[in-house]
C-alpha cells in the first residue's frame, strides 16, 4: 500500500511538472498537498453568500475581469496604496467589493489548513464555479495549478475588457484573442442572467442613441419605458439595474429569452440576437437550457486556461491583496 501511494505521488509529480512546462492545468492538482481545498472554498463561499446575494454575481464577474487582463492569475486582487493597481482602473471600479471579499475569506480558510500551497488564482476559479452552482447553475470540475501573477497595473487594463456598446465583430475579436470562439462568447455572455449594471452603462440606448432615434429601436418599447422609469436622466450614478429583468437571482437561460424579446440591457447583449450570424445560437440557448449549460461549462473551463502561469512562473501569494515581496 505504501509503495502504491509512493507511485501515485510520483505520477502526480510528473503530471504537475509536465503541466507546468506546457502551461497546462489538471483537475486534481492539490490531491496530495491540499486534498480538501475545494470543500474549504465552497464552505467559505456559502458563508459569504448567506450574508449577501451580491456574492454570486460579484465573484463571477471578478473571474472574467481577472482572466481578460494578464490572464487568470488573480492580478485583479492586488490592492495598491497608490491606487494604480489593476482593480483601480476605470473599467474595474464597478467591480463589487463582495467578490474580492469572497476570495479573501476563502484564501484565509485555505491558508489555515494548507499554508502557502494554494494560489489565489485557483481559489478564484473554484469560487466562480461555486457561485454558479449556488445560483442554480451547472457544476463542473475546475482545472487547477495556476500561479499568482506578479504584475497588476491600472494602465494595462484599457482595451482588454468588452464594452457595453461592442458589436459582434468587436466581441469576437476580443474573445478570439483568448482562444475563445463566438460560440464560447455567446455562452459566457449568459452570465448576464445574474448581476446588475449602473444606468450610465446603457443610458445612451434610452436618450441619445442616434440623431434620428433617441431610443435604440432594437429595445422592446415596454422594456425601454421601464428602464427610463428606473434610470431617468441625471440619475444618481450609484443606482443599479438587474441585467435580467425576469429571474435576476437564478442562473438559467432566461438571458437568451430576453434577447429574443428585445430585452438585452447592453447593445453588446442585444446584438447577439439582432446579428444573423449569432442569432441561431441565441435561439437554441433560449429554447434549450441543457445546450446552454453544456456550452457554458465548456466555455468556463476554456476561460480558466487563459494566460495562466504554471510551474515556476509567478508565486503562491500568502495574502491575495499583495505580492509576497
Amino acid at each position: 500500500m505504501e509503495r502504491l501511494r509512493g507511485l501515485n505521488v510520483l505520477i502526480l509529480a510528473i503530471i504537475v511538472i509536465l503541466g507546468g512546462a506546457e502551461g497546462q492545468l489538471v483537475e486534481n492538482f492539490y490531491g496530495f498537498t491540499c486534498p480538501n481545498v475545494e470543500f474549504i472554498v465552497q464552505q467559505a463561499v456559502s458563508i459569504k453568500f448567506s450574508q449577501t446575494f451580491v456574492t454570486i454575481p460579484a465573484t463571477l464577474r471578478l473571474f472574467f475581469h481577472d482572466c481578460f487582463v494578464e490572464g487568470c492569475d488573480a492580478s485583479v486582487m492586488i490592492a495598491s496604496p497608490n491606487g494604480d493597481a489593476e482593480k483601480d482602473s476605470k473599467d474595474n471600479l464597478s467591480l463589487a467589493g463582495d467578490g474580492f471579499d469572497t476570495v479573501v475569506k476563502a484564501k484565509q480558510a485555505v491558508e489555515a489548513l494548507c499554508p502557502g500551497v494554494v494560489s489565489c488564482a485557483d481559489i478564484l476559479a473554484i469560487a466562480a464555479r461555486d457561485v454558479v452552482v449556488l445560483a442554480g447553475g451547472p457544476s463542473y470540475n475546475v482545472e487547477l495549478g495556476r500561479r499568482d501573477g506578479l504584475i497588476s497595473q491600472a494602465s494595462r487594463v484599457a482595451g482588454k475588457l468588452p464594452e457595453p456598446d461592442f458589436n459582434l465583430i468587436q466581441l469576437n475579436t476580443m474573445f478570439a484573442s483568448h482562444n475563445l470562439s463566438q460560440f464560447d462568447m455567446i455562452a459566457l455572455s449568459g452570465a448576464h442572467t445574474l448581476g446588475f449594471s449602473h444606468c450610465d452603462r446603457f443610458a445612451n440606448r434610452l436618450y441619445s442613441f442616434t440623431p434620428s432615434n433617441s431610443v435604440d429601436p432594437s429595445l422592446d418599447p415596454e422594456y425601454a419605458k421601464e428602464l427610463k422609469d428606473m434610470c431617468p436622466q441625471n440619475v444618481d450614478p450609484s443606482i443599479a439595474i438587474n441585467m435580467d429583468p425576469a429571474t435576476p437571482r437564478t442562473f438559467d437561460n432566461e438571458y437568451y429569452k430576453n434577447l429574443v424579446k428585445g430585452k438585452g440591457l447592453f447593445t453588446s447583449d442585444q446584438v447577439l440576437f439582432t446579428d444573423e450570424s449569432s442569432q441561431g445560437t441565441v435561439s437554441d440557448f433560449a429554447n434549450n437550457a441543457f445546450d446552454f449549460n453544456g456550452a457554458f461549462v465548456t466555455a468556463m473551463r476554456k476561460l480558466g486556461r487563459v494566460g495562466v502561469k504554471t510551474g515556476d512562473q509567478g508565486e503562491i501569494r500568502l495574502d491575495c491583496t499583495r505580492f509576497n515581496s
